[in-house]
C-alpha cells in the first residue's frame, strides 16, 4: 500500500445566501475578510458583519460605510465602533496595538482617505499617528517631521494634486513608504490618475504604492510590515 500525503482541512465557508463568507481568512493571510460596504444594502452589510461573528470572528468590520449604513450597524450593536470620516465601522475588539505607523497627508483635503488607513491599523492592531497638511507646496513643512520618520516602522503618504510626496519621504528614511494617491485635485489631476502616475514613477526607492482612494490597501500593508517585523 502506498503512503498518502497529509489531509488538509479545506478553509470554511459562511453561506448566508446572499454571501459566502470566508472566516478562516485571518488565520490564512492575517487579515480578516472585511465587508466592503459601498454597493451593499445596509441589511446586508449588517447580514455580512453578523455572519462573521456568528463564525467565530472576534471583530467584524466594514468599510466604505455611509450613514445610513452605519445607522443600521449602530441599531444592531449599540457598542459598535463607527468612523465617519474614514467610513469604517466594527463590531468586537480589536487586537492590542504594536508598533507604530506613522500617516502623513499632504493636505488637509486627503484627511477622509487618511482616516481609513489609520481605522485600518486600529482594527489591524497597529498603533498610528498622524500628521496632516505636509505637502510639497512647503518642503519645511515635511522636513520638520523627519525625526518621527525615523521613529515610525513603516510610513503611510497620502497625497493627491500631483502627488508628489511620497518621493520627498522616501529621500528623507530607510523605512518602506506605502503611497496612497487621492483623488483630489483640479481637471487634469484626473480624479486621482496624474498623483498614480507620479507614484509609481517616484524616483526615490521604495514606495510601494495602492490604488487611487485605496485607504484600506494602505493600512493592511503597512499593518502586515509591521506585525512582520514583531514576529
Amino acid at each position: 500500500m502506498g503512503e498518502t500525503g497529509p489531509v488538509t482541512e479545506q478553509p470554511r465557508t459562511a453561506d448566508i445566501g446572499f454571501a459566502r463568507l470566508d472566516p478562516d481568512r485571518a488565520a490564512r493571510t492575517g487579515t480578516p475578510e472585511v465587508v466592503f460596504a459601498g454597493g451593499k444594502t445596509p441589511a446586508e452589510t449588517v447580514g455580512c458583519l453578523a455572519g462573521l461573528l456568528d463564525a467565530g470572528a472576534p471583530l467584524a468590520w466594514a468599510t466604505r460605510v455611509d450613514e445610513p449604513t452605519a445607522a443600521a450597524v449602530r441599531e444592531r450593536w449599540p457598542e459598535a465602533h463607527v468612523d465617519p470620516v474614514g467610513r469604517v465601522a466594527w463590531v468586537g475588539t480589536p487586537p492590542p496595538p504594536v508598533g507604530e505607523v506613522l500617516v502623513l497627508t499632504a493636505g488637509t483635503s486627503d484627511g477622509a482617505v487618511a482616516a481609513e488607513v489609520a481605522a485600518t491599523l486600529a482594527a489591524s492592531g497597529v498603533a498610528c499617528r498622524r500628521v496632516d497638511d505636509v505637502g510639497v507646496a512647503g518642503v519645511h513643512r515635511v522636513l520638520a517631521v523627519a525625526p518621527d520618520l525615523a521613529a515610525a516602522d513603516a510610513v503611510v503618504v497620502v497625497a493627491g494634486m500631483d502627488g508628489a510626496l511620497p518621493s520627498v519621504v522616501a529621500g528623507l528614511t530607510d523605512r518602506l513608504v506605502v503611497a496612497v494617491p487621492t483623488s483630489v485635485g483640479y481637471g487634469a489631476a484626473f480624479e486621482g490618475l496624474a498623483a498614480l502616475l507620479t507614484m509609481l514613477t517616484a524616483c526615490a526607492p521604495g514606495v510601494l504604492v495602492v490604488n487611487i482612494d485605496n485607504g484600506f490597501g494602505a493600512g493592511v500593508a503597512a499593518a502586515r510590515i509591521v506585525r512582520s517585523a514583531q514576529r
